[in-house]
């Protein structure tokens, strides 16, 4: 079973900073891509980063320049370090990790429970 922790949400007003995290544990053979979506009310889930397992990374239009995805593989952790933060910022985000659990034969895509992130002006 493959789980996936995140933390580092919380209320920040506009310009500022937050650092989120998520932490995959469980039965884990092989973690591929990593990355972070983010659904405000009302709308569709998007992409916001991703990180593949040799590091190469890509971001939405919206928060380039702004926000940073990175991996610790001996972790099995994904950060997003998000600056200069604005009120459409507003959203739970979403880790999500693709793996390849212990005793599985194909890699699946697997969620977080999400953490809120609200930015106020």
């Amino acid at each position: 079973q493959v789980q996936l922790v995140e933390s580092g949400g919380g209320l920040v007003q506009a310009g500022g900073s937050l650092r989120l995290s998520c932490a995959v544990s469980g039965s884990i053979f092989s973690l591929n891509a990593m990355g972070w979506y983010r659904q405000a009310p009302g709308k569709q889930r998007e992409l916001v980063a991703a990180i593949s397992s040799g590091g190469s990374t890509n971001y939405a239009d919206s928060v380039k320049g702004r926000f940073t995805i990175s991996r610790d593989n001996a972790k099995n952790t994904v950060y997003l370090q998000m600056s200069s933060l604005k009120p459409e910022d507003t959203a739970v985000y979403y880790c999500n990790a693709r793996a390849l659990a212990s005793g599985s034969s194909w890699y699946s895509n697997y969620w977080g429970q999400g953490t809120q992130v609200t930015v106020s002006s």
